[in-house]
């Protein structure tokens, strides 16, 4: 990111635009929904713009450095590159923040597409790598969100005050999302402003004498890496979560949609390297939802697969604690449609077997004749560092040495790296690639024309 974005106070804050045509009136338009005090500076001013004294003030010649004294911003609207880089200069010894317009890099700021519908304000930016797609995103939020919403927003950020009254946290966000959600909006409707404060009032003796929440724990599936496949439900949980238990894998995309004021504990665990113990991670579910907070135990893949969601759901049962689970996309499906390949298929196997390559006390044993059978296909989770030993108890077993095996680097995300390898070549594959690999024993991929991904060719 390198645009920050913020909003900036600019009730009664002096704002100077050197220039007096189109490129200054576009700018003007929208400055003109603050309350900054306006000054154009220019030797002439299109019509458009002479008719909005005395809500602007005009100085008609070009911008000298005084007119900068006590202004917050200063955008160099001239359209003449070099009396742009004037002003610009002039704008930087004044310590005033500079907008060239349509010059990104030599700008300070830039102005984003903005959705008003105040004082909700939305905006938009691209880094001013793709303003045409910030104005479409800008068009398809202007379409979904009402203009009541604003009216909304008023009327509730005079109340904020008053629903003070309620504890932080929960119970406040509650007040809040029904009041957005329902209430306020079938007000508004029905009765006009008079008829939302009235719900206002209504809606907070209601949650004054609500008993404080309970907490429970969502088990949310992240799916393997890529948001975009993760549940609707899963993010909907992500983003109300108080409290986020979130595994190493999960990424850091991910992490990104749950809300800011969320508490985020990292529990990472590594086979045979540093790891959360699994003790600690059921007290800290425990105490968070016993204080009444909404835990998310974020997991990576489908919770159900190698996550030891049993040993956790029979601690929260132990404690009274509600749970639910939200499945998700286990990173072998991943891994096998990043390759183009069916997990399964008639005439080649009927069965399909999702193994770990260790366990809690080391390498773990599997049905290895049956993993070395032909037309057998099995995914292996976490089996990087057990590489050799699996390979190794493999051709004890009668695979052949030219088994094909496909490794999934980062399976879904955009470093996604596959490597087309054999079981003579695996431990050496798998040794190369750094982070978290899904196996897949008995699986080629399909041609390098059908996966828009990188390939490698194991020598």
């Amino acid at each position: 990111m390198q645009h920050f974005p913020v909003f900036l106070d600019m009730d009664h804050a002096r704002v100077v635009i050197g220039g007096g045509g189109e490129i200054a009136l576009a700018k003007l338009r929208l400055l003109l929904k603050t309350r900054a005090e306006i000054t154009l500076c220019a030797a002439q001013f299109d019509p458009e713009i002479e008719a909005l004294r005395p809500r602007v003030t005009l100085v008609r010649r070009p911008l000298l450095g005084c007119d900068l004294h006590g202004a917050r911003l200063v955008y160099a609207a001239t359209g003449d590159a070099d009396q742009d880089a004037r002003i610009a200069g002039l704008g930087r010894r004044a310590g005033v923040l500079v907008n060239i317009v349509d010059n990104l890099e030599a700008s300070d700021f830039i102005t984003p597409a903005i959705v008003d519908r105040a004082p909700l304000v939305i905006a938009i930016g691209t880094e001013g790598a793709a303003p045409v797609l910030a104005r479409k995103i800008k068009a398809q939020l202007e379409a979904a969100l009402p203009a009541s919403l604003g009216v909304l927003a008023r009327i509730g950020k005079g109340f904020r005050q008053m629903a003070e009254a309620l504890p932080m946290g929960a119970a406040r966000r509650n007040f809040w999302a029904e009041y957005y959600d329902t209430s306020g909006p079938r007000a508004l409707e029905a009765g006009g402003e008079a008829q939302v404060q009235q719900t206002l009032d209504d809606l907070l003796a209601k949650h004054l004498v609500q008993k404080a929440p309970e907490g429970w724990v969502d088990f949310v599936s992240a799916g393997p890496g890529d948001p975009d496949l993760m549940t609707l439900k899963a993010r909907k949980l992500l983003d109300r979560a108080d409290v986020v238990i979130y595994d190493r894998l999960v990424s850091p995309e991910i992490l990104e949609l749950a809300r800011r004021e969320a508490q985020m504990i990292s529990v990472g665990k590594e086979g045979f390297g540093p790891s959360t113990p699994q003790a600690e991670i059921h007290r800290l579910m425990i105490d968070h939802a016993a204080q009444g907070a909404h835990v998310v135990r974020l997991k990576g893949g489908d919770a159900s697969v190698f996550g030891r969601l049993d040993e956790e759901t029979e601690a929260l049962d132990r404690a009274d604690i509600r749970w639910t689970v939200v499945p998700g996309v286990t990173a072998a499906s991943a891994a096998a449609a990043s390759i183009g390949q069916s997990l399964t298929a008639r005439g080649r196997n009927q069965t399909l077997r999702l193994v770990t390559a260790h366990d809690v006390k080391g390498y773990a044993d599997q049905d290895w004749r049956a993993l070395a059978a032909p037309g057998a296909i099995t995914a292996i989770y976490m089996g990087k560092r057990a590489a050799r030993f699996v390979q190794g108890r493999l051709l004890m077993h009668g695979a052949q040495a030219q088994m094909p095996v496909t490794l999934v680097e980062n399976a879904s995300r955009t470093d996604q790296r596959i490597v087309a390898s054999t079981l003579a070549q695996l431990p050496e594959d798998a040794a190369a690639l750094p982070g978290p690999v899904i196996i897949l024993l008995g699986l080629a991929a399909r041609s390098a024309s059908q996966i828009p991904v990188l390939q490698e060719q194991a020598q």
